[in-house]
């Protein structure tokens, strides 16, 4: 694999910097954070640009705070300026090099892929009915705050480089323990994590019907003995190379027995249902109508399963 260079001065150019800022303002133009960058919007990016390219530049202090939905987590979240305009100044210049890195089978935070790219990917695997009678159901132990910071340096030396831009990525996952969720450069963080695990998966192992979304897993297969064979050698790859625990509510079952639980959906050979979560949610949104986008954002995930009663009943569409 060819290693990359010469990327640290794009990311700090001034041009690159402003990018970053319009990038990262999108529909958050009333935050405070912002509002005060505002008022001294050019030197505060010249001062950016001058921290990166003397690297005086240092990780704010995190505000955390805990979330309960979809489950109980610990949010990391650094100020406006200068911490999110350098993330996404970052990623300006190096999401293409990772996305490349990826292989096609995993699905989180990656353009044109998404919730809805693993589902029509899912469904398209199994219209295979032979191939696809058994899945492994899995994700990893605490992923997030699981992540080795020696680890994930020594993956990223395999694909970078630069020594500049080593630097300022080294100081940003050094900046808390594991990969803090809520940074908008730790999602990438945790896809290159796993990539070289996803590489051995479809390349080594052979295995052809994969799906990945951040770290949730799912393998598909004609034989229940060899999903069980996978999950051993899974265990140990992960333990061994990446000092990852797969959760121990993992589950191998046949496809026809309870469908697949899997980026909100119910997935069956003969049809798809949504979660029932997400039916939930969804009924509660229709009836509080707090939330016009929301509601949109339900009806999209609708659209794509097999809901034509559940609209009709929640949207009274006559045109369905």
């Amino acid at each position: 694999m060819k290693r990359l260079g010469n990327l640290y001065q794009k990311i700090c150019s001034t041009e690159n910097l402003i990018a970053a800022d319009i990038k990262a303002r999108k529909g958050k133009k009333k935050q405070y954070g912002i509002k005060l960058f505002d008022k001294n919007r050019e030197p505060n990016i010249s001062y950016l640009h001058d921290m990166l390219t003397e690297k005086t530049y240092r990780t704010s202090e995190y505000a955390m705070f805990t979330i309960f939905e979809p489950k109980e987590r610990i949010v990391y979240r650094l100020p406006y300026y200068p911490d999110r305009i350098t993330h996404h100044a970052i990623m300006n210049v190096l999401e293409p090099v990772f996305t490349t890195s990826f292989t096609t089978d995993t699905y989180s935070c990656i353009k044109g892929k998404g919730i809805h790219g693993a589902a029509r990917e899912v469904k398209k695997a199994l219209k295979d009915l032979p191939g696809t009678t058994y899945c492994l159901k899995m994700d990893i132990r605490k992923f997030y705050p699981s992540i080795d910071h020696v680890i994930l340096k020594d993956l990223l030396r395999k694909k970078f480089k630069d020594p500049d831009l080593l630097w300022l990525l080294d100081e940003i996952i050094d900046s808390a323990e594991g990969v803090p969720i809520g940074n908008y450069l730790s999602q990438y963080f945790a896809n290159f994590y796993l990539s070289y695990f996803d590489h051995w998966l479809k390349e080594e192992k052979r295995v052809k019907y994969y799906f990945r979304y951040a770290d949730d897993l799912v393998i598909l297969s004609s034989n229940k003995d060899n999903l069980h064979q996978i999950l051993s050698d899974i265990k140990t790859y992960l333990d061994e190379k990446l000092h990852l625990k797969v959760k121990s509510n993992y589950q191998i079952f046949p496809v026809a027995d309870r469908g697949i639980d899997f980026v909100g959906y119910r997935f069956y050979h003969t049809h798809t249902m949504l979660r029932k979560s997400i039916k939930q949610n969804f009924a509660r949104m229709i009836k509080t109508r707090k939330n016009d986008k929301s509601i949109a954002s339900y009806r999209g995930w609708a659209d794509h399963a097999d809901t034509i009663h559940l609209k009709k009943k929640l949207l009274n569409d006559k045109k369905l």
